[in-house]
């Protein structure tokens, strides 16, 4: 199947394409000499013009296009190429602003070539719009989840695992400013939304020393730039949220973008209790209610002041209480789960050109998360022992008033988990980019974060499931937990870096390195990391260019060592007995290899290997003994993850574009102390000592994203994925055991052992969701609309499904899990539909 797609997109790229092509020359505003080498970025990709500076570029014909250029020592230029228009001449001048070097974050470029090879891919523009601008929640990690190197999450899930790495170690980047916690609903989704983002770049290779505090993956994300000259404004209305974008010019040197969005899901959540049983148990619908700005002013040419913030708030809640009235048990059960999530925050920036080949940055800016989840339990029972128990344990449980055996016990108890997270966190920093000439850019650059962590929670539970113990000289006791930490930590780095470009960019590098240190404050301890030092190197040759149908054949190399502060780390006691220099950073070391051909016209094949050592891992073991339980950190753990990861790409043309990905991830981790009192819990799975796959990881993925565009007006859009199954412990029987609770009573509690399997793994998964949107476009105004309908996961009806299961402790029998793995076990079709406009 996955060669015919191949072989039919290839087919498809190489016939004609009725497109609009335009001629852009790229010229010295001064001289009219040709620019030669000049880089041209659209919606469709990234051009180059040739020796007499012209360039074409393939154009929609249904709406102009925003066009950017750049050329060393030049200023950036915008270009708006109307309708219709099939000429462009493009002067540049040395107006002693240097834009090129930071095209990335000012360019609307979309696709993986506006990344370097091997460091990551990046979308934007018409493609970030068709692929994360549709379903009941539309978010950018829809787009990001389709790009090769990132595993399948399924449904409620926007934390994927980046190249076998662990999800909670993807950091976003947002305009420089490092987010902790970028979801909404526990993860679910992220809270980026598409209309307010730009553009995302995915970095899962040897990307630059420029940021750090990961191991696996870094998403930068740049916000919408508002206007400077016009007033635009964007509205949506869907199935579940409405959305306002607003820009004001600011007296044609800057501009301010406000944007609002407030969901509501109670209409979806009524038409779920038709299909699904289970929905009823939502009391509380979804809501998502969210704002941000965007504001930049030119005070003078050489200097530019910027400003990006947002505040959102997220929740659900859940409520199931159940009558019981059957032989081995009668009463009542209730179980109640709500969880709210608020996050903020404001960043202000400096950009300064003191001089024409040099850049200055300055960032300063604080945000906070709060995350409240509260679960309340109540059962008042009356449970019969089975007749086994019985037989087995009969003459423990003898009635001194009737001399026979007890047939039944009583249970009437309270139980609550009431959690409450907050973070606060401060960041500065400066950054240096210096143009020397001839090719050569040097940059540094010093970064600090400071955060201040807070964790309450208390959990009660008469009867804790998780103390069996199978003699009564050893009691039931009852779970009676309460933590309250409050931690702050320091985060200091600094980086310097050389890039080089050969003349027409036939050989290019980039070395870098980092130094990063962590500095953590409880309240009665303090501790610190060794410094780590970051090399990276990498090395891109074209090979090839101009040759037959083969535009160009590149080939890159990199190699580089990184670091993260694993999450559990905010939890940190003076009682976990880390002493100073024994914490540190988890490391990995990633080297790659890639190669990537260009076609005419618009067809890309990327093919990337990587191995990835990981160590220093930082873990956490459950040491269990008769008195409690507690944590304890190791820092030895360790990982090796190797894959491929291949891209077909086919940029915007008239009638179609899309891209097919592949790929396959071997990752495997282990712990060497993970057993403390002979037994280990770590993300709920039993792994002992040994080598294993995480829970997260999958073999295989395959993405085939498409848009057909049969009319100007009318496009379809399509998103269809295959992925092996992620790991599945190994169920044993379900077993009941005699224990005593601490007031005296004898009762039967049942469980089921699971355990670690290298051979278990859950079914595949087959999503495929669809989207048709009709536009409109007056040219002689500046009116343009959007309606569009889409289903999301339209297979659920005919493929297996997996659900949660959880065994009574009181009657061993399997029943449905509640609370939030209500929301992951929605096996039906989401359609979907909205309205928007644009002016």
């Amino acid at each position: 199947m996955l060669v015919t797609l191949v072989l039919l997109m290839f087919a498809l790229s190489c016939t004609p394409l009725w497109a609009r092509d335009v001629e852009i020359t790229v010229q010295d505003a001064d001289v009219g000499a040709p620019l030669e080498g000049a880089l041209i970025r659209s919606d469709g990709g990234e051009y180059t013009a040739d020796e007499h500076g012209v360039c074409i570029v393939p154009v929609p014909d249904e709406a102009p296009m925003v066009i950017t250029i750049t050329y060393p020592g030049y200023e950036a230029l915008r270009v708006l190429i109307p309708l219709r228009e099939t000429v462009v001449i493009a002067a540049l001048r040395l107006a002693g602003i240097l834009e090129n070097r930071e095209l990335v974050l000012e360019a609307a470029g979309p696709g993986a070539d506006a990344v370097a090879p091997g460091r990551g891919v990046a979308i934007a523009g018409g493609e970030l719009a068709r692929t994360a601008e549709m379903g009941i929640v539309e978010d950018v990690m829809s787009s990001l989840k389709l790009l090769p190197g990132v595993g399948y999450t399924g449904f409620f899930d926007a934390m994927p695992s980046i190249r076998g790495g662990d999800p909670q170690d993807l950091i976003a980047v947002l305009n420089g400013f490092y987010i902790e916690n970028p979801y909404h609903w526990g993860g679910a989704y992220s809270i980026f939304d598409p209309r307010m983002t730009e553009r995302a770049q995915l970095s899962h290779g040897v990307f630059s020393s420029r940021f750090g505090n990961t191991v696996s993956g870094l998403l930068e994300l740049t916000s919408k730039r508002p206007s400077s000259e016009v007033v635009t404004m964007d509205l949506g209305v869907s199935t579940s949220a409405v959305d306002l974008n607003l820009s004001l010019p600011l007296r044609g040197k800057g501009g301010l973008m406000v944007m609002g969005k407030v969901s509501y899901w109670q209409p979806f959540i009524e038409a779920a209790h038709l299909f699904m049983p289970i929905s009823r148990n939502v009391k509380q619908a979804p809501w998502i209610t969210s704002g941000g700005l965007s504001a930049n002013y030119r005070f003078t040419p050489n200097l530019e002041w910027t400003l990006s913030g947002f505040i959102g708030n997220d929740g659900i809640g859940f409520a199931h209480k159940n009558q019981l009235e059957e032989v081995a048990i009668s009463g009542t059960s209730s179980l109640s789960h709500f969880f709210d999530n608020t996050i903020g925050f404001l960043i202000t920036g400096l950009q300064m050109h003191p001089l024409n080949t040099m850049v200055v940055k300055t960032s300063l800016g604080a945000g906070f998360t709060q995350t409240n989840v509260n679960i309340d339990m109540k059962d008042t029972l009356s449970i019969r022992y089975t007749q086994d128990f019985l037989d087995i344990y009969g003459d423990s449980l003898m009635d001194p008033s009737t001399g026979e055996p007890k047939t039944s016990y009583q249970i009437d108890q309270d139980a609550y988990h009431h959690e409450t997270k907050r973070t606060i966190h401060y960041q500065g920093g400066a950054d240096l980019d210096w143009e020397l000439g001839k090719g050569f850019l040097i940059a540094a650059g010093v970064q600090e974060l400071y955060s201040q962590w807070g964790f309450n929670q208390h959990d009660y539970e008469p009867y804790d499931n998780g103390q069996l113990v199978n003699s009564p000289e050893n009691p039931l006791m009852a779970l009676d937990f309460t933590a309250d930490v409050h931690n702050d930590a320091f985060s200091s780095a600094a980086y310097t870096l050389l890039e080089y470009a050969s003349a027409n960019r036939v050989f290019g590098t980039e070395l870098g390195v980092r130094l990063d240190h962590s500095y953590l404050i409880g309240d009665d301890f303090s501790i610190q990391t060794i410094p780590v030092l970051n090399p990276r190197l990498n090395l891109d040759w074209r090979i090839l260019q101009n040759r037959g149908p083969l535009e160009a054949l590149n080939l890159t190399l990199g190699t580089g060592l990184f670091s993260s502060i694993d999450e559990s780390l905010h939890y940190l006691e003076k009682r976990h007995g880390v002493a100073d220099f024994d914490l540190k950073p988890t490391r990995s070391w990633t080297s790659l290899a890639g190669t990537s051909l260009e076609f005419f016209p618009g067809l890309r094949l990327n093919i990337e290997g990587y191995f990835k050592y990981v160590f220093d891992r930082t873990y956490t073991s459950l040491d269990v003994q008769a008195q409690g339980a507690d944590l304890v950190y190791r820092f030895d753990g360790e990982g090796r993850i190797w894959g491929i990861d291949v891209l077909l790409q086919k940029t915007e043309s008239r009638y179609w574009d899309g891209w097919i990905s592949y790929s396959f991830t071997h990752a495997r981790y282990r712990d060497p102390q993970g057993v403390v009192s002979n037994k280990t819990i770590i993300g709920n799975e039993v792994v002992g000592t040994g080598w294993y796959y995480p829970a997260f990881h999958r073999f295989h993925t395959v993405n085939l994203v498409v848009t057909i565009k049969p009319l100007r007006q009318f496009h379809i859009a399509a998103r269809l994925g295959f992925t092996s199954g992620k790991p599945k412990k190994e169920q044993g029987p379900i077993t009941s055991t005699l224990v005593q609770t601490e007031d005296g009573q004898l009762i039967e509690q049942f469980m089921r052992t699971e355990t670690y399997s290298d051979r278990e793994r859950t079914t595949f998964s087959l999503p495929l969701d669809l989207k048709f949107s009709w536009y409109r476009f007056d040219p002689k105004g500046r009116v343009r609309s959007e309606i569009y309908f889409s289903v999301e996961n339209i297979l659920a009806l005919f493929l297996p499904s997996i659900k949660s299961t959880v065994v009574n402790r009181y009657t061993g029998a399997e029943e449905e899990a509640g609370g939030m793995a209500v929301m992951t076990q929605l096996a039906m079709p989401l359609p979907s539909f909205g309205i928007k406009w644009s002016y």
